[in-house]
């Protein structure tokens, strides 16, 4: 199983584990290499950005590998889980499971340190450090279209169109830190479903270029 981390992190920082169960194979997989483990279903909107972002909190301090599912993207896993469990579908979803049965489920606004806390404490053990939790490889997509734009390869309306698009896309499974990184460009992609149009020119929020430059050097 791949371990994705921010590879930026101090080396002796340890990784959560976090896997994109993109099929139903995958999910199968990841249950029997991971006795302990839970699946968490992502959706594209706030309950999903907060329910992670209070999972996110726990992971930190708690060993468990996670497997997440984007639903709109993985859909075929995501119906997989519910075949197998019996449980209803619902997105944001956290399922932990202990040799592949599951032994708790939580949904939506409920996803909260209230709820999750007790669980942790009884069934999954503590880490020695803190943990850093990154997902899909951590922030190098956005490197890449960032120098893209840099070098002159695209247009301010195309950069933009790209990069809001893409943080539409994974906005929801980013740390909070990365999250608040990747926001100060174009702002919250949650505000923009209903299409780009909303976002007037990129030219309003300032001058593009050293904001890009200046991001760019914080992401290292």
């Amino acid at each position: 199983m791949t371990q994705t981390q921010d590879t930026h992190s101090d080396a002796a920082t340890p990784a959560q584990v976090l896997v994109p169960l993109t099929t139903p194979e995958a999910v199968d997989t990841f249950l029997k290499d991971y006795p302990l483990a839970a699946v968490f279903k992502a959706g594209t909107c706030h309950k999903t950005m907060q329910g992670f972002g209070v999972l996110e909190t726990f992971l930190q301090k708690h060993d468990l590998p996670v497997g997440f599912i984007r639903v709109v993207d993985w859909r075929p896993a995501s119906n997989h889980v519910a075949e197998l469990t019996g449980i209803t579908h619902h997105s944001p979803q956290l399922i932990l499971f202990q040799d592949g049965q599951p032994q708790f489920e939580v949904n939506n606004w409920d996803i909260t340190p209230e709820v999750l806390a007790p669980v942790f404490t009884a069934h999954v053990p503590a880490r020695a450090g803190v943990a850093t939790v990154a997902t899909d490889g951590g922030v190098e997509p956005y490197r890449r279209l960032m120098r893209a734009y840099l070098d002159g390869q695209l247009s301010d309306w195309a950069f933009q169109d790209q990069y809001v698009n893409m943080f539409r896309d994974d906005a929801s499974l980013r740390s909070q830190r990365e999250f608040e990184a990747l926001s100060r460009l174009f702002g919250d992609p949650d505000a923009y479903h209903g299409g780009l149009h909303q976002l007037g020119a990129p030219q309003q929020r300032g001058d593009l270029r050293p904001r890009v430059e200046a991001l760019l050097a914080e992401l290292g």
